[in-house]
């Protein structure tokens, strides 16, 4: 049944996951044509560091905690002072983001060798690999405004509803970055710096793309009317701010967190930072295809039946989203962890990418594996808290986090070197989840609203219990029976290794399902079988 004042969350959810499906198995070939071209060598280490330094101010100025708050703030102004009012809203959010984040952006292009340094000091000690990062690091700085602004645009779009093109603009990114990169790669020295290019080109693409559906769905430029105000004293924009602020401050605990990891990463080996970004961006495909995809549509609904003061169906709704959480991301991870050998070897293994390359991946993806389902429904649960007016709760757990991912960071990078580094993260995950849940569960207690943490529970035991079974049953077929089948390793059997190996695991999983009873994954099983028989009429 349709959600009260919009779609459905799983419906709004399935747009969304078709769409960041693509998305990422295009990003998979972004990371392939990496793999081949560059391997784990020092020049993907440089361009790792180089582009996250944009993509982690992106993170924290923009999509994270922007997004969060913009949302529940649009739809409020819509809901109680018109729609006019709306569009002046969103126009100035737009013209202040993209104004304040250029200025940033070229700050980051002037003092790109001192953040290059705080990030990656260690690169020093390769004659040429600094330079690289620093060089790549002012190709695409630019990246971060238009992204920037994409994720302002795909924030109004999935208030007034729409999901799949804001989400498949993503898909374009990959596709402009691919193209653009390797056209480029042979016009510089170090051909790497193409990719770089690529990616300012795709960032460009994401953000125009998002343009003419925003005029469709009715948006206007207005800048000063209806409401005839100074743009920085906008009540609506100050609002927003309150709850931007705090949220910054909780993701600035996140990027202390990367900042932490990259250290600790350029510092084990060449190779470390791109064996964790491999199997960290293999690992961002079930959450963003489903993590991220339920978390986008349940803001919206979550945030219309709180403001419309019914918080039992708001609650029902978070309820149900992380049990769906739980229901694709414990078999997900499940799978990645005992499957990973094979699957990074059909992705990766070609060109200048080892089976060495291979094993090192598999090792971090299993560590990352861990805090799979966690950080799926942190992504669930930190918009949430905004929609409430409880930012607080992010920003402290945000900050306690901080301090066991460095405690986990000491604990084991000694002993399991980058693999620790990986595990950390998920233990990070782990905590961040739980305390979120505990203080979220703790407001509404006090507002006399009753909190589902039995049924949660019970749902995610259910959930980790087939889907163990699921692992263990899928390491043994393939480690006993069709590993030892290889001759030569060519790609149709690795190939094969795969599609046995999934397939197996989700008649498993489903059969599982079936006989204990797991509701989200029948639900899943509903849907396919109702487009399939839309399919075959």
């Amino acid at each position: 049944m349709a959600e009260k004042n919009g779609p459905s969350v799983l419906k709004s959810a399935g747009a969304m996951g078709i769409a960041v499906f693509l998305s990422r198995i295009l990003g998979l070939v972004r990371e392939q044509v990496f793999a081949a071209m560059f391997g784990a060598s020092t020049a993907t280490d440089a361009y790792q560091i180089a582009f996250r330094i944009p993509n982690l101010l992106r993170d924290l100025f923009a999509e994270g905690a922007m997004s969060a708050a913009l949302v529940p703030t649009f739809i409020r102004v819509q809901k109680e002072e018109g729609e006019a009012r709306g569009w002046q809203v969103a126009t100035r959010v737009f013209g202040v983001l993209f104004a304040v984040v250029s200025v940033i952006s070229l700050v980051g292009i002037l003092f790109a060798e001192p953040l290059v340094a705080l990030y990656a000091g260690a690169f020093r000690s390769v004659p040429g690999k600094f330079e690289l990062t620093v060089s790549m690091t002012r190709i695409m700085m630019p990246f971060f405004p238009l992204v920037a602004l994409a994720a302002a645009f795909m924030a109004i779009l999935n208030a007034a509803g729409k999901f799949f093109i804001p989400s498949f603009a993503s898909a374009l990114f990959n596709v402009v970055s691919i193209l653009t990169g390797v056209a480029l790669a042979g016009f510089f020295e170090h051909p790497i710096e193409g990719m770089a290019w690529g990616v300012v080109a795709g960032g460009m693409v994401q953000a125009m793309i998002q343009w003419p559906v925003l005029l469709r769905v009715g948006y206007r430029p207005r800048w000063t009317q209806p409401l005839e105000t100074p743009v920085l004293s906008d009540p609506a924009l100050v609002r927003m701010m309150g709850l931007m602020i705090p949220g910054t401050v909780g993701l600035a605990a996140t990027q202390i967190n990367i900042l932490v990891n990259s250290i600790f990463a350029t510092s084990v080996g060449e190779g470390a930072v791109s064996w964790l970004n491999y199997s960290f961006r293999l690992m961002q495909f079930p959450i963003g295809v489903f993590g991220v995809s339920l978390a986008s549509a349940t803001l919206p609904a979550f945030s219309r039946h709180w403001s419309a003061r019914e918080p039992e169906q708001a609650v029902e709704v978070l309820r149900k989203s992380i049990r769906r959480v739980f229901a694709v991301n414990f078999p997900a991870s499940a799978g990645l962890a005992f499957l990973g050998v094979p699957i990074l070897a059909l992705i990766f293994e070609h060109g200048r990418f080892s089976s060495s390359d291979t094993l090192n991946t598999a090792r971090a993806l299993a560590a990352y594996s861990v805090g799979l389902t966690a950080y799926s429904v942190v992504k669930v649960l930190v918009p949430v808290c905004y929609a409430m007016g409880e930012t607080r709760i992010a920003v402290i757990s945000s900050f306690f986090s901080v301090a066991v991912n460095l405690v986990a960071n000491f604990l084991l990078v000694g002993s399991l070197g980058f693999t620790g580094l990986a595990l950390g993260t998920s233990l990070t995950a782990l905590l961040n989840a739980g305390l979120l849940w505990f203080w979220i569960g703790r407001r509404l207690r006090v507002r006399g609203i009753p909190v589902p943490s039995s049924d949660l529970l019970r749902a995610g035991l259910h959930c980790l219990f087939a889907s163990m079974t699921m692992g263990v049953t899928v390491w043994a077929l393939d480690q006993f029976l069709v590993a030892p089948m290889n001759m030569g390793n060519p790609a149709w059997f690795r190939a094969l290794r795969v599609a046995i190996g999934v397939s197996t695991g989700v008649i498993v999983y489903t059969g599982i399902s079936i006989l204990t009873g797991i509701e989200e994954t029948l639900e899943l099983l509903e849907v396919f079988k109702r487009r399939w028989r839309r399919g075959k009429r």
